[in-house]
């Protein structure tokens, strides 16, 4: 008499089967999309450059060649501010050198809580059409109230003016928080001046709303009081000797500007 095919070891061996095909099948999956996914990731970067630089409308469909017309990545150093040519812009990846202690530190006064943060970063030197030096914009981050917020800081040549301030990647609370992606939010931080006359940072989210007069306030997300604190703690820090301090002072003294 044949055995029953109907028992606990069988059928476990086909569960144990069926879960290993399934595993080489996701991974190689995602093996085969790996390369795929690093692109698109590039090419979101490049497209929310382009929107804080004001060139999006440019791209028309040609993210790529306009990226590559008008903008020039670099790697700089932030403690001295200067750009590191031994490293790729393209290639550099902060978050996982933040996560490396050796190129990383631990701030001193982790405002944004960020964790660590990478010894180098990457700057976008945005060109006009005759070469000249039109806006920069650095990368910021910091935590809101649900999430760590990311975004792009652009500046005119003077490094104290905004030209745009884009989010593109937060988890904050819809129709709160998520407002900072909101494009009548992020109209009122064009024109704004970062630091006062005394040279000390002077931005910030007011709550309540912002006197239309002062150029160094932006109006409060109404009900997300922790995620407008979260955006003031991101530029303290990133506009700090921390941060970019060193590399805004190379290019207002126009050690960069053709660099």
């Amino acid at each position: 008499m044949a055995k029953s095919n109907d028992t606990f070891g069988k059928t476990l061996g086909v569960v144990v089967g069926l879960c290993l095909v399934c595993s080489l099948v996701v991974s190689g999956a995602a093996v085969a999309l790996k390369p795929q996914q690093k692109l698109n990731k590039e090419r979101d970067t490049q497209r929310y450059v382009l929107e804080a630089a004001g060139l999006l409308d440019k791209a028309a469909g040609k993210v790529p060649e306009t990226f590559d017309k008008y903008i020039d990545a670099r790697v700089i150093d932030f403690d001295s501010g200067e750009f590191n040519s031994a490293l790729d812009a393209r290639s550099f990846d902060a978050a996982l050198a933040a996560r490396d202690s050796k190129n990383s530190i631990k701030p001193s006064n982790d405002i944004a809580s960020i964790g660590r943060r990478a010894n180098s970063g990457v700057v976008y030197l945005v060109r006009d059409e005759a070469g000249g030096l039109d806006s920069v914009i650095l990368p910021v981050h910091g935590y809101g109230l649900w999430s760590t917020m990311y975004a792009f800081l652009a500046l005119e040549p003077d490094m104290n003016t905004v030209k745009a301030l884009v989010y593109y990647d937060q988890g904050e609370t819809p129709g709160l928080g998520a407002e900072v992606e909101n494009p009548r939010w992020k109209a009122q931080w064009v024109g704004k001046q970062l630091f006062d006359d005394n040279g000390e940072l002077a931005i910030r989210v007011v709550k309540g709303g912002a006197d239309p007069a002062d150029i160094h306030g932006v109006d409060g997300l109404s009900g997300a009081t922790l995620t407008s604190n979260g955006v003031n703690n991101s530029l303290e820090y990133w506009l700090g000797d921390e941060g970019f301090a060193a590399f805004i002072d190379k290019v207002r003294e126009g050690e960069l500007n053709n660099g």
